[in-house]
């Protein structure tokens, strides 16, 4: 009995991405972390990175240290890819907000806009029921 084995090898496609000059970053400052997403004018993602995937875990991913370093860590990926003038778009109460922000200018990336898109309740939901002693 000649066995026959099937050899398939996976290899990942590196994905070309149409990448110019103007790109968007997404900040989200939670109360525990800090998410950064730049992408390109389409809304591809070109980098990414946050305060825990920097090497931060536990109360220290919320400090503004940790916000900084993960915007620089994805700003110098960003720059290597050609991006210069962004649109900043920060969403969350974190204390990572202004932190990041000062890092995106020192990496050397131009704003050209800055948006707080944090979400606010116009009512609500239902509130709840009044408390009788």
């Amino acid at each position: 009995m000649a066995k026959t084995e099937k050899q398939t090898k996976t290899t990942k496609k590196k994905s070309t991405l149409k990448i110019s000059e103007n790109g968007k970053v997404y900040i989200s400052a939670t109360f525990n972390n800090t998410l950064v997403t730049i992408t390109n004018d389409k809304g591809d993602t070109v980098a990414w990175s946050s305060a825990g995937a920097s090497g931060f875990k536990g109360t220290r991913k919320s400090t503004p240290f940790a916000a900084t370093t993960a915007v620089e860590s994805v700003a110098r990926k960003a720059v290597d890819s050609g991006i210069r003038m962004v649109e900043v778009y920060i969403k969350g109460p974190g204390a990572g907000r202004d932190a990041a922000l000062r890092a995106i200018k020192s990496a050397g990336l131009s704003i050209s806009l800055i948006a707080d898109i944090t979400p606010m309740p116009h009512n609500g939901p239902r509130a709840q029921k009044k408390r009788r002693v």
